[in-house]
């Protein structure tokens, strides 16, 4: 063990290092520039995605750099580095006895098929969208000022949504919704629905494809989100039984909804309990409110793993600053946990209040009045 003196950068005033025990420094430095090297990854894997880097080779299989950088229609030099480096990752293949790379069938779920549960473009995508705006971010965090959505890079918008969107067509229709009592039912037969905070439509939409009999109006309050949910749904062909309407949780419409949804959103709004109180008085007598939220344990120290890593990350950078943008500003964060999510819900007045499924990264309450 080695004790140091050196200088603190802001006061200039010598301090004395702690005695370093030389076995955990080695692993801890270990394990950030396996961090570093993962920083880089993410972002020359957002350039893999933007450019259709990783789709040519899932199309075209094993390749030499020249084919590969034909088919992408990219730089053939630069290439060889993206290349390299990725296969140093362990996110492509390269086979030295013929000089080419490849995907693995694995590899190429992950970074090269959208839509399936394992395809992780959109947390890159999200992951980049911050550090595009990485001044805004420290000064926030310096003068503990609020940050809104809109104020974000549209990378934010668009990654979130990929994110989250395998998810909900993995879940929502086949296991969440059969998990709600009732509810299957009702919306088969046409069923009045909300989706409050439905940014890009992706959970609005999956429904009205699932259930035409039922209307689906999704509110946001971030008026480009919502042009791009109409868009979204006339892309899906579901615009005959959607209405979208820019709009705060708060200013939701008592319109007796036999269903309100709520998608990984409630813990960015500065009001939650205000916007929860407004959601009962919408719902109709019998009605039910789904809230999908991160999934959290209730005490810190039960999320202290990779998804807990994540979710803090995010709910730093993204959904606290958002909170604390708006009014009240209760800055509930992404791992508040079921405990926290049932106070909110029954100071805004529900009285049923149960978690009727879970995923690996998400848990659904269902709360009736």
């Amino acid at each position: 063990m080695e004790t140091i003196v050196m200088e603190t950068p802001r006061t200039g005033r010598e301090t004395v290092a702690p005695s370093v025990d030389e076995a955990r420094l080695d692993e801890f430095v270990g394990k950030v520039i396996g961090d570093v090297g993962g920083a880089f990854d993410v972002l020359l894997g957002f350039m893999g995605d933007q450019t259709g880097v990783y789709r040519a080779m899932r199309d075209i299989g094993r390749a030499t750099v020249t084919e590969i950088a034909r088919a992408a229609e990219v730089d053939e030099r630069y290439l060889l580095e993206w290349l390299s480096g990725q296969a140093a990752a362990g996110y492509v293949v390269y086979h030295e006895t013929d000089e080419t790379f490849s995907l693995t069938p694995e590899q190429a779920t992950v970074l090269a098929h959208e839509g399936h549960p394992a395809f992780i473009q959109g947390a890159f995508q999200q992951i980049v969208a911050q550090f595009t705006t990485h001044e805004h971010a420290i000064d926030v965090f310096r003068s503990g000022a609020g940050r809104s959505w809109g104020e974000h890079h549209e990378c934010c918008f668009c990654g979130t949504d990929r994110f989250f969107r395998p998810g909900y067509v993995a879940n929502l229709v086949e296991s969440w919704l059969p998990a709600l009592d009732g509810v299957m039912a009702r919306l088969t037969a046409g069923a009045k629905v909300a989706d409050v905070g439905c940014g890009h439509g992706s959970s609005t939409a999956l429904l009205a494809r699932a259930f035409p009999s039922s209307t689906f109006h999704g509110f946001d309050f971030h008026a480009p989100s919502i042009d791009a949910a109409r868009k979204a749904a006339a892309d899906a062909g579901v615009s005959a039984n959607t209405r979208f309407t820019a709009l705060t949780a708060k200013e939701l419409p008592a319109e007796d909804f036999d269903l309100v949804c709520m998608f990984d959103a409630l813990h960015d709004m500065g009001d939650p309990v205000g916007a929860a109180r407004r959601i009962r008085e919408s719902l109709a007598p019998d009605g039910t409110f789904m809230l999908v939220e991160p999934l959290a344990g209730d005490r810190l120290g039960d999320n202290l793993h990779i998804l807990g890593q994540l979710f803090y990350s995010a709910s730093m950078l993204i959904c606290t600053p958002a909170s604390r943008a708006q009014e009240v500003g209760l800055a509930l964060g992404a791992q508040a946990g079921e405990k926290r999510l049932t106070e909110v819900l029954r100071e805004a007045g529900f009285t049923r209040i149960r978690r009727a499924a879970e995923t690996a990264t998400n848990m659904v309450l269902e709360a009736r009045p």
